[in-house]
């Protein structure tokens, strides 16, 4: 099993649960419709990891709040990196298929360390994914469409969440590509006040 760092422990999610189209900036850029109700879709333990992997097929970053949960409320946040295959994930969609392909695959979720926070803190996080120096991506909880605790109860519907299962909540625009070498560093802060973060060197 994959682990994750919360409060300098080792924990092990089950899964993490992942939502698409919740930043309008980013459904434009993309050029997708407005979502008709929340984008939900999984991925399994088998794709954590603690480091950044460029695959060989083309492939994009998308950097995400992540919540983490116990006793099915959320008690920590951390940096979420989500890789999609760009061109397997478009072929798929065309075809009506699946995408766990494209976003499920092996080392496809990387996350900085998780630390613990509040429920009444969540609104007020802000996230920020640097490349190289450059700021590329920059978001809050207040720019989403659907708010984590919206979130939470549609995905409670369908999935059980176990201790230390992980929330991705979508990401902001700025997505893109990337190349082995590239420095990401990414940040989770509470207004201004930062928070936890990480930083990754692409192999």
């Amino acid at each position: 099993m994959k682990h994750i760092t919360f409060e300098d422990k080792k924990v092990y999610p089950s899964k993490v649960v992942c939502v698409g189209r919740n930043y309008k900036k980013h459904i434009q850029e993309l050029k997708n419709e407005n979502p008709e109700e929340i984008v939900l879709f999984i991925k399994p333990n088998s794709s954590i990891s603690e480091d950044i992997y460029k695959p060989e097929k083309p492939c994009r970053y998308e950097g995400e709040i992540s919540l983490i949960f116990e006793k099915g409320q959320p008690v920590g946040v951390g940096f979420g990196i989500d890789l999609t295959l760009v061109e397997e994930q478009n072929r798929l969609k065309q075809k009506g298929l699946p995408w766990e392909k494209a976003k499920a695959f092996d080392r496809s979720a990387i996350f900085s360390k998780f630390i613990r926070i509040s429920p009444d803190m969540v609104e007020s996080l802000r996230l920020e994914l640097w490349i190289n120096g450059d700021l590329k991506q920059s978001g809050s909880v207040r720019d989403m469409i659907y708010s984590p605790d919206q979130l939470l109860k549609e995905a409670k519907k369908y999935f059980s969440f176990y201790d230390y299962d992980i929330l991705m909540c979508g990401t902001p625009e700025g997505v893109g590509s990337f190349n082995r070498g590239d420095i990401f560093e990414g940040k989770i802060f509470l207004e201004n006040l930062f928070l936890t973060g990480g930083k990754w060197k692409v192999k």
